[in-house]
């Protein structure tokens, strides 16, 4: 049984999906779990796991041995609600730059090329596609880079992008469309366009039922309620790394609720929430119901024969 803890934060507003609760959350587990692993007939093994905000960290560990051996994978995310699993989209990271030519803005403005002119077009380009594109595809992205003097043609911009999408298969048709936007301000300016790899592709998730289930009543069992998956709420939407583990072992990622007052993961507010006692009883409870999960998954015949045969 693999329990899986993320550790990195995000720039400028530091823990504010909460991987500071899933780290320690996962090291409560396995902790828990030492004790009782051997009668269970169990192997636990504790992976840290770097770089889910983007540098594909799993997909590395994945490809490259760390999962060799384990039946299951397992983790917990914290969220403002409960809810045992979200629409995890595939997704792809990376840079994006023009280089064109400076010239003086004002004396010689035809001499330059002007890439950040490049980035405009490809920008307004993406906004028109959105139009057509189906749904559960999404793209965003941010300027990392470009002129810093107003009167100089911008000879350099760079933009990191995301494109995502329901399924690896739908993000392998998506964003080819998105690169004829970057292709379209690169053919319109002059400019030169070129991308840089910033991550391994995360897939799709595709979580495990039987697993899943046992979580549910292990979480209910500590007080925890699934009331918005019993509603049938829209089902939240993130991409992670985690999913690429699902589509090779069994594997959860259920998302353990915290007070947030409000605010959303990815909010300075949400990062100030997961150091609360709110926070505290989500590492609590979190590493009980997957310690829990884990010995039923060791102790029910059925299950531990098909993960076993997974």
């Amino acid at each position: 049984m693999a329990l899986c803890a993320e550790y990195d934060a995000l720039p400028d507003v530091g823990h504010a999906c909460g991987h500071n609760i899933i780290a320690a959350t996962a090291v409560g587990a396995g902790l828990a779990l030492a004790s009782v692993a051997d009668e269970l007939g169990l192997s636990v093994r504790v992976l840290g796991t770097p770089a889910e905000e983007g540098g594909g960290g799993k997909v590395l560990m994945l490809e490259r041995g760390a999962f060799a051996g384990v039946h299951a994978a397992m983790m917990v995310h914290p969220w403002p609600t409960e809810r045992l699993t979200g629409s995890c989209l595939a997704v792809a990271h990376f840079d994006v730059h023009f280089s064109g030519r400076e010239a003086h803005a004002s004396a010689a403005p035809w001499e330059g090329i002007n890439a950040q002119d490049a980035l405009t077009i490809a920008q307004v380009a993406i906004g028109l596609l959105r139009q057509q594109l189906p749904p559960g595809d999404q793209v965003h992205g941010v300027v990392t880079h470009s002129s810093a003097a107003a009167n100089i043609i911008p000879a350099s911009v760079t933009a990191r992008y995301m494109v995502r999408s329901l399924t690896a298969h739908g993000l392998a048709t998506a964003r080819p469309r998105v690169e004829a936007c970057f292709e379209a301000g690169a053919l319109a300016t002059g400019c030169t366009l070129t991308y840089e790899e910033l991550s391994p592709v995360y897939s799709h998730m595709e979580a495990d039922p039987a697993l899943l289930q046992a979580y549910r009543g292990n979480a209910e069992a500590l007080g925890r309620h699934f009331d918005a998956d019993d509603s049938g709420t829209p089902l939240p939407t993130f991409s992670t790394d985690m999913a690429n583990v699902s589509l090779a072992v069994p594997t959860i990622h259920p998302l353990i609720g915290i007070e947030t007052h409000g605010a959303v993961n990815h909010q300075r507010e949400f990062a100030a929430a997961c150091v609360t006692p709110s926070a505290d009883a989500a590492v609590r409870d979190g590493a009980i119901a997957l310690a829990w999960t884990a010995i039923d998954a060791a102790t029910d015949p059925a299950l531990r024969s098909r993960l076993l045969g997974a």
